[in-house]
């Protein structure tokens, strides 16, 4: 088993910054790919931003250029620096990781944080 702790959400802004964290925790023998997704009301959850253990990475069009992945494999951690953050950024923003293993792979979740942009 895996377990995802997320901090750093909030309200901010038009144009702030907000930087998203998620340490994992248990079982991470596999784990390969950590990322970001968000959900907003009435909306499927949609990728934000994954990366790999070997730092590729991979963006949203919507947020390519706007915010910046980054992962600490020494520390278990996935970060998600945002910047010019939009309204329409606006959604409950959830750490996710995937685990290899010989026979499938398991998705893990985080509970996910709150991100809340005013005009």
């Amino acid at each position: 088993q895996v377990q995802l702790v997320e901090s750093g959400g909030g309200l901010v802004q038009a144009g702030g910054s907000l930087r998203l964290s998620c340490v994992a925790s248990g079982s991470l023998f596999g784990i390969n790919a950590m990322g970001w997704y968000r959900q907003a009301p009435g909306k499927q959850r949609e990728l934000v931003a994954v990366i790999t253990s070997s730092s590729l990475r991979n963006y949203a069009d919507s947020v390519k250029g706007r915010f910046t992945i980054s992962r600490d494999n020494a520390k278990n951690s996935v970060a998600l620096q945002m910047n010019s953050l939009k309204p329409e950024d606006t959604a409950v923003y959830y750490c996710n990781a995937l685990q290899h293993f010989p026979g499938g792979t398991q998705s893990y979740w985080g509970q996910g944080t709150q991100v809340t942009v005013s005009s």
